[in-house]
């Protein structure tokens, strides 16, 4: 991981600054993992709300890249069309 100028380093810590998951996978964090279903009219409601940039936008559906998403479930949240599910994750 890159040393920000002025940075203090701590130990055992990987994302140091928000929406910097997409430089170190954090994916294995989550307990509830967002799931997209068919109802999902490609809005982009939940890539704007997604505080880790890791939802595209790809012919018209929302795509989840899981080894970036956190679970924080923002975008189950804020979705218009309630067309992500909450899923428990498999570990």
């Amino acid at each position: 991981m890159k040393k920000l100028k002025g940075e203090k380093t701590e130990p055992n810590v990987a994302v140091k600054k928000p929406g910097s998951s997409v430089e170190v996978k954090t994916g294995a964090w989550r307990t509830f993992k967002p799931v997209v279903t068919d109802k999902c009219i490609g809005c982009g409601i939940c890539a704007q709300f997604c505080p880790e940039a890791c939802i595209k936008i790809k012919n018209k559906k929302a795509v989840i890249n899981y080894d970036y998403c956190k679970g924080c479930l923002i975008c189950f949240n804020e979705c218009p069309v309630k067309a992500i599910e909450s899923k428990q994750e498999e570990k």
